[in-house]
């Protein structure tokens, strides 16, 4: 079953390594069949937030948040690829998620972590986990932490010593259980409407 996967990536920096293992899901998304893409937070260019998306009237919601909307909506699951700033989560990426809420309801969220060091940003995959809880998503138990990044993926996004090969084998559950849980999912919003 083909499930679409919305993978959202939120650093603004200039020098974006994690954007590697943002690719890296992707890629392997796509290879199990998915219907993936990538939303990249500093591309999409949501201001700070102000208005969320459901307090504009009809038809006056900026484009790019308004097509962000339908693409949330449309989607069966989503992973966040977050860094860890601070012990906490990436500005970016959190400013990105407030702008919707209802778009996220009764669909399933897996959380990548990476950092530079050893700790592979696990500090801001807790912060997430209760984040996206509250928005109204399921969040798999089955997690990606990746550090240091520079030495688990080259610059292309593909696996490389001994940090990469232990994504690579990590990713056969993560993938498998986002996979269960947005079938599950999808099934379940087909037999009865949510509750609210």
């Amino acid at each position: 079953m083909t499930n679409r996967v919305l993978v959202f990536y939120g650093s603004y920096r200039a020098d974006r390594v994690g954007i590697r293992l943002a690719d890296y899901i992707v890629a392997r998304l796509r290879e199990r069949g998915d219907d993936v893409e990538l939303v990249d937070a500093k591309s999409v260019g949501l201001p700070i937030l102000d208005r969320m998306y459901k307090e504009y009237a009809p038809g006056k919601a900026p484009e790019n948040m308004r097509r962000l909307a339908e693409m949330i909506r449309a989607a069966d699951a989503f992973v966040f690829v977050t860094g860890e700033y601070n012990w906490g989560v990436q500005p970016g990426l959190k400013n990105l998620t407030d702008h919707f809420l209802e778009e996220w309801f009764w669909r399933p969220a897996a959380i990548a972590s990476y950092s530079a060091g050893r700790i592979s940003g696990a500090r801001a995959a807790l912060s997430w986990h209760g984040t996206l809880s509250e928005m109204g998503m399921v969040v798999i138990s089955s997690t990606l932490a990746v550090g240091p990044i520079a030495e688990a993926l080259s610059p292309d996004g593909s696996p490389s010593g001994e940090t990469g090969q232990i994504l690579d084998r990590s990713f056969t559950r993560f993938a498998d259980d986002l996979a269960w849980w947005a079938e599950a999912a999808k099934l379940q919003r087909t037999r009865k409407h949510p509750p609210y």
